[in-house]
């Protein structure tokens, strides 16, 4: 694909009034509309200590804790506020402790046994596109 200029751009944006606006002081911004979306949804089992270090599941409310061999489960949603559902539903369908949740990016970090982490997340991705009818992607595991 062929690069434009910030000219050419503007005049195929605005290309009625492009010649009105020439020379005038102009904003643009970028809006994100976020979709209802899962867009990331994966098990990793068991990890390697270092991975709970980087992922920050041994400080804050969790300092003192050993999560080794324990499963991780990464899930990713938008909007945002979603996590907060995710993670209710994550918690009622098994035997999970949430590892990590924002609301203001939409991810939600889930850990305990293999199995118990993998009903949970699957659980979360057949709740937001069955019931609350988001789109969502298939589960990985590594």
């Amino acid at each position: 694909m062929a690069q434009i200029t910030k000219e050419e751009l503007l005049e195929k944006l605005f290309h009625n009034d492009y010649e009105d606006l020439k020379g005038k002081k102009l904003r643009m911004i970028r809006v994100r509309v976020p979709g209802k979306e899962v867009c990331l949804a994966h098990i990793m089992s068991p990890s390697d200590p270092c991975i709970y270090q980087n992922l920050g599941l041994h400080i804050g409310v969790h300092e003192g804790e050993d999560h080794t061999g324990e499963s991780i489960g990464l899930i990713r949603f938008t909007p945002w506020e979603a996590v907060a559902v995710a993670a209710d539903v994550a918690m009622k369908s098994a035997d999970v402790q949430i590892g990590f949740m924002d609301r203001f990016c939409g991810s939600l970090i889930i850990t305990g046994g293999l199995s118990q982490v993998q009903t949970a997340v699957e659980e979360v991705v057949r709740f937001f596109d069955e019931v609350l009818h988001f789109k969502t992607c298939a589960v990985h595991k590594s």
